[in-house]
């Protein structure tokens, strides 16, 4: 089977699959092979199940006539997808950031919907299988594409890019994450501008963030929209224990958006949705909205009550820079009884130890009644920090911290995805 004949199987299938859990008949499935996996074990069941075709890297297939048989499943993935963005008369926007990345698609999905029809990034599918996936997913019909680029290594977002040939690129901020992977600080500055050099030379523009002084500094050369708190004369962005409302301005006109959003550190985040909905034609007014109606999900920034507690369920992931904001934040609120409950931040190699610590000097100058901190990275400062409670993992913590004892209190739930530091929520 060629290419093109595979495409056309593409254009009247009911999709594409790299899972035979989820799949369905008239889908292709794609065989992918990993570490501790190789679906090309299961191309029998997916033709069985009904596929349109198969991927597949398995030779048992290389002339069965509904097989597209290559030398690796994952590249012919990946060139379906850019073949189909080809296609595509959607304006494609490209999201990528240290910190905000999932917040700010998820909030740009909400205002470029009051200008056209929009398709966006599920979850986090943002790595070289998630963003092609998502690239087979944009339909003719589609206006807006936002496409949510992750990386931890250097070169990922480059390469990403050449997939998803974004028009328009958005930075939302740059910090010390991944450090493992990017060897330093420069290294993640490297990266992430990977969208803004390939911007400057196949796309149009790039949205930046006025506010932040390295990202001006950074795309001083190219043609960019400013957004910032100047460029909509906020006013006042205020925490309503806990959620966030500010004022905004457009052609002097003020909105007064209350939002359900936790923590001032999402005012860049929305602001770069309204930046984005007003640029390519959305109703000021629809935004504004859009944006109260938002309620974020999947552990970011949640908003929970317990009927014991309120929590703060920030635990999909952490980094140094988030963590930091999530507790500068976490501090400002008033009238509760406030504790902290960290986990680890993971993938920071050589820096780990420094930065968990410098989030416990940070801690230490908070006002918390009792703090929470899991895993063996936070715990190799238990002598120096005595005044905390450290676990070296979250099943201790659940089983030792006398948590489920603690009532009226406001909690901060925050780690990297792997410390699971959310199942404690089930004992608060």
């Amino acid at each position: 089977m060629e290419v093109n004949t595979l495409y056309q199987k593409f254009c009247n299938s009911a999709g594409v699959s790299t899972d035979t859990r989820s799949f369905k008949r008239g889908m292709i499935f794609v065989a992918l092979k990993g570490e501790s996996f190789d679906a090309n074990t299961m191309v029998d069941i997916a033709l069985r199940q009904g596929a349109s075709a198969v991927i597949t890297q398995n030779p048992a297939f290389s002339n069965h006539p509904d097989c597209y048989y290559c030398n690796d499943s994952l590249t012919a993935l990946q060139e379906l997808a850019l073949l189909h963005r080809k296609q595509l008369k959607a304006i494609v926007i490209a999201i990528t950031g240290t910190n905000g990345k999932t917040t700010t698609k998820e909030l740009m999905r909400e205002t470029l919907s009051t200008a056209g029809k929009v398709q966006a990034t599920e979850g986090n599918l943002n790595n070289h299988i998630g963003v092609p996936l998502t690239l087979l997913k944009i339909k003719n019909d589609t206006n807006f594409a936002i496409i949510e680029m992750g990386a931890n290594h250097p070169g990922e977002i480059d390469f990403l890019c050449k997939i998803a040939l974004p028009d328009y690129g958005l930075i939302t901020n740059i910090g010390r994450a991944h450090l493992e992977g990017f060897g330093n600080f420069d290294g993640v500055v490297q990266t992430k501008t990977e969208l803004y050099r390939h911007i400057a030379i196949h796309g149009k523009a790039i949205f930046v963030n006025e506010d932040d002084s390295l990202l001006l500094s950074l795309s001083e050369e190219q043609k960019r929209i400013l957004y910032g708190t100047t460029a909509f004369s906020v006013k006042t962005a205020e925490l309503h224990n806990p959620l966030l409302e500010f004022g905004w301005t457009y052609n002097d006109k003020v909105y007064q958006t209350k939002t359900q959003l936790i923590g001032e550190y999402n005012t860049p985040n929305i602001l770069a949705s309204i930046a984005a909905g007003l640029y390519f034609g959305g109703n000021p007014n629809n935004i504004h909205l859009k944006l109260q109606k938002y309620t974020p999900g999947n552990m970011r920034s949640q908003w929970i009550d317990t009927g014991r507690n309120k929590l703060i369920l920030d635990a999909y992931n952490a980094n140094p820079s988030s963590m930091a904001k999530a507790l500068t934040n976490f501090d400002t609120l008033k009238g509760f009884d406030k504790i902290a409950i960290l986990g680890d931040m993971l993938e920071l190699g050589i820096y780990s130890a420094e930065e968990h610590q410098n989030i416990l000097k940070l801690l230490s100058t908070l006002n918390v009644k009792k703090a929470v901190l899991i895993g063996p990275e936070f715990m190799q400062w238990e002598k120096s920090y005595s005044m905390f409670d450290f676990f070296i993992n979250t099943n201790e913590a659940i089983q030792k911290s006398k948590l489920n004892d603690v009532s009226n209190c406001l909690m901060l739930l925050k780690g990297s995805r792997g410390i699971g530091v959310e199942r404690i929520k089930n004992i608060l």
